[in-house]
């Protein structure tokens, strides 16, 4: 299906024609988006003023214009309607900053100085920042051409749909802007329609894209699902905290069978139901590039669970699903294990927050004992509680596989019991490198494989396991991964080490270290 015609002006950036035309006072009412809006007090004493610095401007950058021999470079790709004999020379001595200003005293915005301080560096968040519609058009005029911000965060700034067209317009312009943050704007559907339209075009250089909390209804879905299927920019995408429901989930289901790039889909919290899961199940069997898929808090039941398992029989790609809080109960846990017994891809599975019970608990660890070819790297199931008999699989399994991590609620009968207690793990490794009179940066680069100072968590966790010289078993190495990653990026990162000398015995002051932040 086609996109509805918006009622937006073609993109000329009249704003930029500030510092050339004269007579831009009369036309300023018949602006695209950019500049549309912007009611300014004593209009008939302002125009003069304006005319007169305009002029003066429009003089200084003719003679700039001359001599910038970077003004090809500066405006190089950009097809500006700009009604000017020589666009290109013309602007050549515009800065961003300068058209921010010009831009927030026509629309009477207050400039943020943040925004401007940033404009030569790769990030900048103005997140919170209550920009509002005409803020945010201020802002997209400074960006047009700009060729050094990459990341772009405008979350939570009542933007609404007008700001989002202003956005959608820049980004056909700009050649830089790689990720966007425009959550909790309140676009709606004409917002959707312009980032739907931009996505459907491959005008922009956006590769990741956060669009969560926007009130994208069912009736917003066909434009995002028409807009996806051809898109081959787009790898990371947020749709998350919308309203998509049942119809919207199969519609994006479809696209799912035919996109090719996206690597990266959260459409957690959006009511898709059953119907909606299992679109999206069928979707992912002939997917070749999805990794990472979050469903959590969607109501999927035991029939999405059942349409997810069948496709991570086939599924080769995806390497991380959350399903939490999604009404699974035991039976929905064993449908998807028929998919987690054959698939050979899957590292990460979240499934907290589901009715489920040690029945569940068992079937998902024995779906990766019997699975020779299982990648499976994490479980989580923390609200589960479980029993003596579930750890005695657990510790099986994981001896077989070592790199898993199975991450549950209580032990059933331990709070009657005096727990066991472990030593602390950092001490055990600490008295081996005593006892071998070695650092603990040597013991790290025994283990680390590649040499470059972060190894993966679950390669850390098989290595550890596979020590046989320092008795840690599986809940001691599960508390040193906590401590050694503690912001959970999956990394052990121990490249702070490298410095320590071994007159500073880093292991004692990093177990001192330890057990101070200990509660």
């Amino acid at each position: 299906m086609g996109f509805p015609a918006l009622n937006v002006t073609p993109w000329s950036w009249k704003v930029q024609e500030v510092a050339v035309n004269s007579s831009f006072t009369e036309e300023k009412n018949q602006m695209n988006p950019l500049l549309a809006g912007g009611d300014m007090e004593n209009e008939s004493e302002k125009d003069a003023d304006q005319n007169e610095e305009t002029s003066e401007i429009g003089e200084s950058l003719e003679s700039v214009a001359l001599d910038d021999t970077s003004a090809e470079k500066a405006t190089q790709g950009s097809d500006t309607d700009l009604e000017v004999e020589d666009p290109e020379k013309a602007f050549a001595g515009i800065t961003g900053a300068e058209l921010y200003f010009e831009a927030c005293r026509l629309m009477g915005v207050v400039p943020v100085s943040h925004f401007i301080q940033n404009l030569a560096k790769p990030y900048i968040n103005l997140n919170h920042h209550g920009l509002g519609p005409k803020g945010a058009k201020a802002i997209a005029t400074a960006l047009v051409s700009n060729a050094t911000v990459t990341h772009l965060e405008l979350e939570d700034n009542c933007i609404l749909a007008e700001g989002a067209i202003c956005i959608a317009e820049m980004l056909r312009e700009n050649s830089s802007l790689q990720e966007l943050n425009i959550s909790n704007n309140h676009l709606d559907t004409a917002g959707a329609e312009a980032i739907a339209s931009l996505l459907l075009d491959n005008l922009s250089y956006l590769h990741a894209l956060q669009l969560s909390g926007n009130n994208f209804g069912e009736e917003t879905a066909p434009y995002f699902a028409e807009a996806l299927m051809g898109n081959y920019q787009v790898k990371e995408l947020d749709l998350s905290h919308n309203e998509f429901s049942e119809k919207g989930g199969q519609l994006l289901g479809q696209m799912l069978a035919s996109n090719t790039t996206l690597q990266i889909l959260d459409l957690s919290w959006n009511h898709l139901r059953r119907k909606g899961t299992v679109a999206l199940g069928t979707g992912l069997r002939g997917n070749g590039a999805l990794k990472v898929l979050n469903l959590s808090w969607n109501g999927i039941g035991n029939e999405g669970a059942l349409a997810l398992g069948e496709a991570l029989k086939v599924n080769n790609v995806l390497v991380h699903l959350d399903i939490s809080n999604n009404q699974i109960n035991n039976e929905g846990a064993k449908k998807l294990c028929r998919g987690l017994e054959v698939n050979g891809k899957l590292k990460i599975l979240k499934m907290a927050s589901n009715p489920l019970t040690m029945e569940g608990a068992t079937a998902l660890v024995t779906s990766v004992r019997k699975n020779p070819e299982s990648m499976m790297e994490e479980i989580n199931i923390s609200n589960v509680l479980v029993n003596e008999t579930f750890i005695k699989l657990l510790d099986l399994v994981c001896r077989m596989r070592p790199e898993l991590d199975v991450i549950y609620g209580e032990v059933e009968g331990c709070i009657a019991k005096i727990p066991k207690q472990h030593p602390n793990p950092m001490k055990v490794i600490q008295n081996y490198l005593k006892e071998h009179n070695l650092r603990l940066w040597d013991f790290f680069r025994n283990i680390d494989k590649d040499g470059n100072m972060k190894i993966p968590v679950a390669a850390f966790r098989r290595a550890m396991m596979q020590q046989s010289s320092i008795p840690l078993d599986r809940v001691q190495i599960g508390e040193l991964v906590r401590k050694l990653d503690r912001n959970q990026t999956g990394v052990v990162d121990y490249s702070h080490l490298k410095e320590q000398k071994l007159a500073q015995n880093p292991v004692e002051g990093e177990i001192e270290e330890e057990e101070k932040e200990e509660p």
